[in-house]
Parts: C-alpha cells; structure tokens; sequence
C-alpha cells in the first residue's frame, strides 16, 4: 500500500535521516540547556541591583547574546565553516552542524532565561539573603527551582526551532530529514519524499512539545 502511495520513498533513506535530525537535536539541545543557563544567568546577576552587578559583564554578554542571536542561522552557517572546519575537520554532516546550531540557539535560549529569572519575587531573594545564603546557595536553591517551569518552556520552544534549524541546515550538507526533503525530494520532484520528511519532522516536533508540556506541569507548584 506504502509503495503504491508513495513509490519514490526509500525508508532506509528515511530512518537514516531521521536519526541525523535527532542526533543534531539532541546533542544541541544539551549544550544550549548549559549553555543559555549559564549566559542567563550572567545576564540577570550582573544587571543593575543584582547579586553581581556589574555594567561591563553584563553589557558584554548583553551584546555577545544579542549579535548572535540576531543573525539568520542559514547565513549563521556560512559564516563559521572555517571555525567549524578547524573544530570538527569538515563542514559537511550532522557532526559539523552542531557548531552553528549551538551558537545559533544558545543566545536565543539565553533571553528566555533571563526573562524567567526575572519574574521570580525579589521577596524571595532577599528572604534567603536574610537567612544567611551564599550567592550560589541562592542560585540552585532559589533562583532555579523559582524559575524552572519557565525554563523548561523555554528548552522547549528552543528545542523546536532547533529541529526547524536542523531542516535549514540540511540546504548546506548536513544530512538529516531538511537534506532528504531537498536533495531526494524538491530538486527531483519527488512531492511524496517531501511529504514523509515534513511528517516526520512534524512527529518529532509533536513529541518535543508534549514531553515539555508534562514537565513543565509536573514541576510548577502554583
């Protein structure tokens, strides 16, 4: 029946890409998570009548995490194949997509972690200051937990645009289901290996928010 709809589609070729597009997610997702945790933190910390304030840290990163996140991640891509050649030795593969994939979702990620901590009660702070908590004590005990249905929304969405980025990244080479859609599908008028590729993405999609929607109920106390 599959054959006779959709005689074109290879599913070697299918469950191959589908395993790069994950492979890419996946291992993005990860470091975006540290590292816009990190560069969220530092946003929110170092801003004015915060526990770290500081007007160069804070503009610093402020204008790191703005610049990247402001650059279309097509032309992302092409700006970091020397980097990307010097780190992972090719800019062809799901391997060498990750670079542009991190650096393009990690500031955007960062935003939204910022914006989190922010909603959290300055109340709640200071009553822990009051108690005697160091800096980081407040950061894993207060900041964290206060704010992580928020930041679990925002991995989530992340996560999404990620799986979006994988597709475009697939224009430049780096396999998965966007260079199956293009290469196999759009360039030999293939409509049905375009199809089954977007389904597919459509699926991962589907399951990405699903399992964000359940965490972030799962941890929200209100």
């Amino acid at each position: 029946m599959f054959s006779e709809l959709l005689p074109n589609v290879k599913w070697s070729l299918v469950w191959n890409a589908t395993q790069q597009t994950l492979y890419m997610t996946g291992i993005s997702v990860v470091v975006t998570l540290i590292l816009g945790v990190i560069l969220g933190l530092i946003l929110y910390l170092t801003d004015k009548g915060n526990l770290w304030e500081n007007k160069i840290i804070h503009g610093m990163t402020a204008a790191v995490v703005n610049i990247f996140r402001s650059i279309p991640f097509i032309i992302l891509i092409i700006l970091l194949i020397p980097f990307t050649v010097i780190l992972v030795g090719t800019f062809l593969g799901a391997k060498a997509a990750l670079p542009a994939l991190i650096i393009g979702a990690a500031p955007f990620y960062a935003r939204m972690v910022e914006i989190a901590l922010r909603e959290i009660d300055k109340g709640v702070i200071e009553a822990a200051q009051s108690m005697g908590a160091s800096h980081f004590q407040i950061i894993y005990k207060v900041l964290i937990p206060e704010s992580l249905p928020a930041l679990i929304s925002g991995i989530t969405v992340t996560a999404i645009a990620l799986v979006s980025f994988t597709a475009m990244a697939g224009f430049v080479g780096a396999g998965g289901l966007g260079d199956l859609a293009f290469l196999d599908g759009f360039q030999r008028s293939r409509n049905d290996v375009t199809l089954v590729a977007t389904v597919v993405i459509l699926m991962i999609v589907f399951v990405i928010q699903s399992f964000g929607d359940y965490f972030k109920h799962v941890t929200d106390k209100r």
